[in-house]
């Protein structure tokens, strides 16, 4: 098997072994990032490294099977349901969050949309619908209508999202000709219809993807933007300030900072917490104010968690951006810093967490 560092032969045991995901990219993205200016870095997005073999964790670092309802459906936060729509992506970036599943034959995608649409019809709580998988655009038209087809008549559902790296890794999706009405549909059936792009880096956006965004957000589409904080790929606040700002004047709206997850075979690409929150100082410090968007955040199992800064003493202070407690959310803590950590359970607890 060809990696970064060169060829290196291993077993199919040694792959499981380690978590290795599969390895595909689309020629597309290849031939993006190699004309970028930026190969270096975009590499590792895709590429396989022999760091995966040394690279400790868990495959589900955010609960998401504690929160499954049914298979393909999770309902962690009160206003979001999460439809695991499909296993498969254009590309499989190699710091995937669910690598557990993502390019395999896996049985934690949606099977009963019936009964998955019953359910949100059930609890008014449930305000919006993320579907997300692996890359709900690698499916056909035909089968996200038939979603919606379950979806549009809830009367409570007020947005539809769809999170995908469609728009860097196969914009030849985007010429499917039914594809706006797609989108035109849950616009007219007055709800929003919400694309959650997934740039990285200012290298992957390319003149095409823009005019792609241009056009549907003609047709009332909204946009926002998830990034990942890597390791040699964008750990530097002016890649990413251009990249936020590039996002802006496309009329996407620059939405999470994520802290890359401590998921076996990927967390060689987190950095610490003390140079993440010096990166997104550096971020804002490059910003206008109407760029200043996004949330630094890190995905934990107990909610989303918005990383604040270092305190003069000592402590990293938090705030839960999102928790499956109401009473949680918004709420400021911290913790004693240790050098090096890159997770909230690499923080110690203290006696300020201790006590009743």
């Amino acid at each position: 098997m060809n990696f970064i560092e060169g060829p290196r032969v291993v077993t199919e045991g040694e792959l499981q072994a380690s978590s290795i995901m599969r390895y595909h990219v689309t020629k597309s993205y290849r031939e993006q990032i190699t004309n970028s200016g930026y190969y270096e870095q975009l590499k590792y997005i895709v590429e396989p490294s022999f760091q995966e073999f040394e690279s400790p964790g868990t495959l589900d670092t955010s609960g998401e099977l504690d929160n499954t309802v049914f298979p393909g459906f999770q309902h962690k936060y009160a206003q979001t349901g999460l439809v695991m729509a499909t296993d498969r992506c254009a590309s499989y970036c190699r710091y995937c969050l669910r690598k557990r599943l993502v390019g395999k034959d896996s049985d934690e995608i949606a099977a009963d949309f019936a009964q998955i649409a019953q359910y949100i019809r059930d609890h008014s709580e449930i305000t919006n619908v993320l579907i997300t998988g692996g890359d709900p655009l690698v499916l056909s038209t035909a089968k996200l209508d038939k979603m919606l087809d379950r979806l549009l008549p809830i009367p409570h559902l007020d947005s539809i999202r769809f999170g995908t790296k469609t728009l860097a890794y196969q914009l030849k999706r985007f010429e499917d000709p039914a594809l706006p009405a797609l989108f035109k549909r849950i616009d007219e059936a007055g709800k929003a219809a919400v694309i959650v792009t997934h740039f990285d880096h200012i290298g992957e956006i390319s003149v095409e993807a823009e005019h792609k965004v241009r056009s549907l957000r003609d047709l009332g589409v909204q946009f926002l933007n998830q990034t990942v904080l890597l390791a040699k790929v964008n750990d530097d606040p002016e890649i990413l300030a251009a990249t936020f700002a590039k996002c802006h004047q496309m009329g996407i709206r620059p939405y999470y900072l994520f802290q890359a997850r401590p998921v076996k075979g990927a967390s060689h690409f987190q950095v610490s917490l003390r140079r993440g929150i010096e990166i997104a100082r550096g971020i804002n410090q490059r910003l206008s104010g109407i760029q200043k968007t996004f949330k630094y955040i890190m995905s934990h199992h107990t909610g989303k968690i918005e990383v604040l800064d270092l305190g003069a003493d000592g402590r990293i202070y938090m705030r839960y951006h999102q928790n499956k407690s109401p009473e949680k959310i918004g709420k400021i803590f911290s913790r004693p810093h240790l050098e090096g950590a890159c997770w909230l359970d690499d923080l110690p607890e203290d006696e300020i967490q201790r006590r009743p």
